[in-house]
């Protein structure tokens, strides 16, 4: 299609709400911290790192806001020690989360007292806090998940055992936590890591990850006004495949099979979250 065509034919532009910034330069920070303090950036590179789980800052995401226009939002990993001057200025860059990750196979333990007090501060930014756990560990975390004093974004529906049945007691209990507490929502994202009989997103097929299917489209249906999407661009540790980012944009109508709810899931939902204040 040409771009005059794509003008044309295009009345909205969705949202992609899970995708990495990844910095992997070794010295980045000295390198980067005079850049952004040209651009206006009044934040300490040093106070922060990405939601990957090594030790790299965070300046390619904050660049990569700074020069949105408005236009982007992220969400960060803070540790207990960032100032509230800092967290202003992310604010002010656009960040408006922090993710905290409980996969205990990609992270150490953070106390969750420290999470908490983190939890506490962004709230006042009005910040979203986004969880990422796998379904079996749920029941432990229950009671820290639904004392947090913000909206929760779960991870890719909370990591559904896909072999397992739809309206089984594992992924009947992540829809009552969502039914019993009206500040969670999910993200609909990741077939590619909860797959396991595929197919995958590769060589133009268009119906991937069928066995995800049915555990997405019932939390979109269930809870159309608090569901996002994502295509977790470019799939850090992801060992088995890479795939077509193209065809996972085929997996939304298999998932939000109406034009209303492919609306709230790309558009008025994101808008609603990432864009509180000017709503």
């Amino acid at each position: 299609m040409s771009v005059e065509a794509i003008k044309k034919n295009v009345k909205v532009c969705m949202f992609d709400q899970y995708g990495t910034v990844v910095d992997m330069q070794g010295g980045l920070t000295a390198i980067a911290t005079p850049f952004l303090r040209d651009k206006g950036w009044k934040g300490d590179p040093n106070a922060f790192v990405t939601w990957w789980r090594r030790t790299h800052f965070e300046n390619s995401m904050i660049d990569a806001l700074l020069h949105s226009g408005g236009k982007a939002r992220g969400v960060a990993t803070v540790k207990r020690g960032v100032s509230d001057g800092e967290l202003q200025a992310m604010h002010d860059a656009g960040v408006r989360g922090v993710r905290f990750n409980f996969v205990r196979r990609l992270v150490d333990f953070t106390p969750r007292d420290e999470l908490m007090e983190i939890a506490g501060r962004v709230a006042k930014l009005g910040w979203h806090v986004v969880i990422y756990f796998e379904a079996v560990d749920l029941p432990e975390l229950w009671d820290f998940f639904t004392a947090l004093p913000t909206i929760i974004v779960v991870d890719h529906m909370g990591r559904p055992d896909v072999s397992k049945p739809l309206d089984g007691p594992e992924f009947e209990l992540f829809v009552k936590f969502m039914r019993q507490h009206p500040n969670v929502w999910s993200k609909v994202s990741c077939p590619e890591r909860l797959s396991i009989s595929g197919p995958p997103a590769l060589y133009g097929e268009r119906n991937a990850y069928r066995d995800v299917v049915p555990f997405a489209r019932r939390i979109v249906e269930t809870f159309p006004d608090r569901v996002l999407w994502g295509t977790d661009w470019p799939h850090p540790n992801l060992k088995d495949h890479m795939p077509d980012d193209g065809l996972l944009v085929d997996f939304i109508p298999h998932i939000a099979v109406t034009t209303a709810l492919q609306q709230k899931l790309l558009v008025d939902n994101p808008l609603r979250l990432y864009w509180r204040e000017q709503r």
